[in-house]
């Protein structure tokens, strides 16, 4: 099956049945340093197929370390904790470090990405230098405030687009609801290998550790676990995405 033909049929398709021609880019828009590790086996399989990947990091990330974790207070010395948390999943994953952009986008007193002008031109010249056939962010239906506003960016993006391409929106412990149109399923093995790279991300471990009583990485593989259940999985886990076309 080709990704287009996602709109039509029984859902949801399972990944490792759809063709996708190696040679098409495809971009994560993260709106924080993390958001491509919630996606890591999807992205596995791309990686495997030959695809180019590339992963633009939208916000600094800073607001979600504890002062208690980092060695200052200080916003920039949070962001640069995050970014390197950031790169050196990416480098465990094995995506190239010239295929990793952070782009540090305007945020508003709260620290949230600020739903504005220029950061609308920045996602669209960065898309359009990418040129991606497919692009990867989480779900609007979320309560993450940056989630909601980041999409939102993306649709003014994906709507005025000079070239067509699709969107795969994942779900996040944070989604409200969405449609599962793909799911990609996996077992202990790749569990495994996905927490090693969450765990990167000890900030967000930490956090997770002190305010939820679960890690980073157990938190959203029990969110994969109940994809599973819900999609009716032979497999203990799954991703699962939304699909939008932009023609």
């Amino acid at each position: 099956m080709y990704l287009r033909e996602l709109t039509s049929g029984p859902r949801p398709v399972l990944l490792s049945t759809c063709l996708v021609a190696p040679d098409l880019r495809l971009l994560v828009l993260a709106p924080h340093p993390d958001d491509f590790d919630e996606i890591g086996v999807t992205m596995r399989f791309f990686q495997s197929n030959g695809n180019p990947i590339f992963v633009a990091v939208l916000s600094s990330g800073a607001s979600g370390v504890e002062d208690s974790f980092s060695a200052s207070s200080s916003s920039d010395t949070k962001a640069q904790l995050r970014e390197q948390e950031q790169r050196e999943s990416c480098r465990f994953f094995g995506l190239p470090d010239s295929h990793l952009t952070f782009l540090r986008l305007t945020e508003d007193s709260e620290g949230h990405i600020a739903e504005d002008s220029g950061n609308c031109e920045e996602i669209r010249s960065f898309i359009h230098r990418i040129r991606p056939a497919i692009v990867f962010l989480p779900h609007g239906n979320d309560t993450n405030t940056d989630h909601q506003r980041v999409y939102a960016l993306f649709v003014r993006v994906a709507t005025e687009a000079l070239f067509p391409f699709v969107s795969l929106l994942n779900r996040d412990p944070k989604t409200i609801s969405m449609r599962h149109d793909l799911i990609a399923p996996f077992g202990s093995a790749e569990a495994e290998w996905k927490a090693s790279l969450l765990r990167l991300h000890k900030s967000q471990q930490q956090r997770n550790l002190n305010t939820r009583g679960v890690g980073f990485d157990e938190r959203i593989l029990e969110m994969n676990r109940q994809i599973a259940r819900e999609c009716d999985s032979d497999q203990e886990f799954a991703e699962a995405f939304e699909f939008v076309s932009w023609e």
